[in-house]
């Protein structure tokens, strides 16, 4: 599904996706396209392309893209040696007294939120990579000997991860009952707004533009420590590890 720009919008195939696993308040199951002889008919929902996930993390909202608005889209039909396309045309509410101006502000913030929630759950991803991989480094150092200093910016780095994680997302949820308990984190705050704004009335509230704004401000701080703990601790763990001359793969004694 293309805009008219021929922006890439959602992509569907007639393979069932590997390695694919979900969870409570995870993704669900993408749609696969029939590809049996005859007529076949599937329905696009209206959706762009699903937001990632972060895995095992429940999360009081959904990972759905939101709606596209009014206009003509081409969808095309791609097979291994040739493809086959059609343009459809998505009409607005005639009940809603609405100007395209309205939609096309509506299709700007949505992508805002969805752009900010995708830098977040890639973040959080990135650095549970880097955090496991300093657990396992971790006790393979324990008998090496001058990597005091190596393993206390290592245990720090991972502490600092951790902490930072927190204020992203709210891992100890698993029902949609836990948020009673475990507070929503930023992620869940910016799926929320996401929802409220993916209405059929595209007109947006004040308050929802400068809630975005203030959200926005809060990942900006996070996007900063993130960067701050790459380009500090990470590249200091790095050169220790490299002056010390430790090799790549370590035997555990």
């Amino acid at each position: 599904i293309l805009d008219n720009r021929g922006t890439l919008l959602r992509t569907y195939n007639n393979q069932k996706p590997e390695n694919f696993k979900s969870w409570p308040g995870g993704p669900s199951k993408p749609e696969v396209l029939p590809g049996k002889a005859g007529i076949n008919r599937f329905t696009w929902n209206f959706r762009k392309e699903r937001l990632p996930a972060v895995d095992r993390v429940f999360v009081f909202g959904d990972y759905n893209g939101s709606r596209v608005g009014p206009g003509t889209y081409e969808v095309r039909l791609v097979r291994e040696n040739d493809s086959v396309s059609t343009k459809v045309n998505i009409l607005p509410d005639p009940r809603i007294p609405v100007t395209p101006t309205h939609f096309k502000e509506q299709q700007q913030f949505l992508d805002a939120i969805e752009n900010t929630v995708k830098e977040i759950h890639q973040s959080v991803n990135a650095m549970r990579s880097v955090k496991k991989q300093l657990t396992a480094y971790l006790p393979l150092l324990e008998n090496e000997k001058g990597v005091d200093e190596l393993m206390d910016i290592a245990k720090t780095l991972k502490k600092d991860i951790e902490e930072w994680e927190k204020q992203l997302i709210q891992p100890q949820q698993k029902t949609f009952q836990d948020v009673i308990n475990f507070n929503n984190r930023l992620n869940a705050e910016l799926l929320y707004l996401k929802s409220y704004a993916d209405a059929a009335d595209p007109r947006l509230t004040k308050g929802a533009v400068e809630r975005f704004r203030d959200l926005k401000k809060q990942w900006q701080v996070f996007a900063d420590q993130k960067n701050e703990l790459i380009n500090r601790q990470m590249k200091q763990f790095n050169a220790l590890y490299k002056e010390l001359g430790l090799p790549a793969v370590l035997l555990k004694k």
